[in-house]
């Protein structure tokens, strides 16, 4: 991109699955689509990293190409409980219900493949209204613009975000190393078997994945409140019973998103919308976002079709029901933690329920971590 002023239809500010499930979504349409990221892709990225075959689906992805040169780690079962107690194996024999991916190779494989004009390693730094456009930067000019930046984004703070204040976020640390022939050899993880474990208080999960010879350990809470302190005994436990027996790496990484029937963010303004992590979309019980962000840009690119190049809020709005239909209600009002004597006996059943079988099978991980529930978007 020049210096000189530069119009497009559609600006999108992020390069994330959200980002480019947009631009995907829009391509073929006869529209000028452009994609803004501060970044250089590939870039690091922080997360577990699966997709269920409903991803795919919905993204009409080729598995076998995809896997050429990338990981794409099959999943047939889970390892669930609670911190501290035996875990039950869940094990499905109909083949992979999920896929390990590195964010690193995923991301940069959806952008390159979206048919948007690329423009990266380039921030959002300044943007205003000017009649029924944006200025962007002071030479980009856009009808619409789609804020797909991650928790951070600068366009869902432009809208009225309170970008780290009164939300109720899930802090989460981890890290994701390529092992050495040595640990390799130590750890007891296996590839196609996730491993979660529930904290005592449920605020929250640890996790271990292993992805080949790649490695993903992580916590995730309700609350950073000496985050580090529950990151590092979940290690150490980890270590102690022997699913990884090496002492890991000390630089965890961290971030955080809104969980989606808290969030409050705008979806949609006058030629504006929010999508993915960027309006808080991430599933209440797992904080998995990936398949949000994807769907929400899927979504967010029907409306912008069906629009006919008018980008109101009144026109937008649809965005936001055909969200709500898709996700559930945003119940902001809803008590953050639950009073002491509900949250013992709260404590007390899911200690029952997550040593049986039935529940984590069939709640845990079918409903709550693959939503093997909800079809995928046609």
């Amino acid at each position: 991109m020049t210096s000189s002023r530069t119009d497009v239809d559609v600006l999108i500010v992020g390069g994330g699955p959200a980002g480019s499930s947009v631009a995907w979504g829009l391509r073929g349409q006869g529209l000028r689509v452009a994609v803004l990221d501060k970044a250089a892709f590939p870039r690091n990225k922080v997360c577990a990293g699966w997709i269920t075959p409903a991803v795919a689906r919905a993204l009409e992805l080729d598995l076998s190409e995809y896997a050429r040169g990338r990981i794409l780690q099959p999943i047939n079962g889970f390892l669930v409980g609670m911190m501290g107690a035996r875990a039950n194996e869940i094990r499905y024999d109909q083949g992979p219900v999920s896929y390990g991916i590195r964010r690193c190779e995923f991301d940069e494989y959806l952008l390159r493949r979206c048919g948007a004009e690329l423009w990266l390693g380039q921030s959002l730094a300044r943007m205003e209204r000017q009649g029924d456009r944006w200025l962007v930067n002071d030479v980009i000019g856009t009808r619409l613009i789609v804020g797909a930046g991650g928790h951070f984004c600068p366009v869902a703070r432009v809208l009225g975000a309170r970008l780290g204040q009164a939300e109720l976020v899930v802090a989460a640390q981890e890290i994701e190393f390529e092992m050495t022939a040595a640990q390799r050899s130590a750890c007891a993880v296996r590839a196609d078997t996730p491993e979660l474990y529930f904290c005592p208080d449920l605020k929250g999960y640890g996790w271990i994945f292993r992805k080949g010879d790649w490695l993903n350990v992580g916590l995730g809470r309700e609350d950073n409140h000496r985050l580090g302190d529950h990151v590092a005994q979940f290690c150490e436990e980890m270590r102690m019973h022997g699913r990884v027996g090496f002492h890991l790496p000390r630089r965890f990484h961290g971030h955080a998103y809104l969980l989606s029937h808290h969030a409050q963010r705008p979806l949609a303004a006058d030629g504006a919308l929010l999508v993915g992590d960027a309006t808080g979309l991430a599933y209440p019980q797992s904080g998995e976002g990936i398949r949000p962000a994807v769907e929400s840009g899927l979504l967010a690119a029907r409306t912008i079709l069906s629009s006919a190049g008018e980008f109101s809020e009144r026109r937008l709005n649809r965005y936001a029901d055909v969200i709500a239909r898709r996700f559930g209600p945003r119940t902001a009002d809803a008590p953050v933690s639950a009073p002491p004597v509900v949250s013992g006996w709260r404590q007390a059943l899911a200690r029952y329920a997550l040593s049986t079988r039935w529940f984590n099978r069939h709640v845990v991980i079918d409903r709550w971590f693959l939503h093997r529930h909800q079809p995928a978007l046609s």
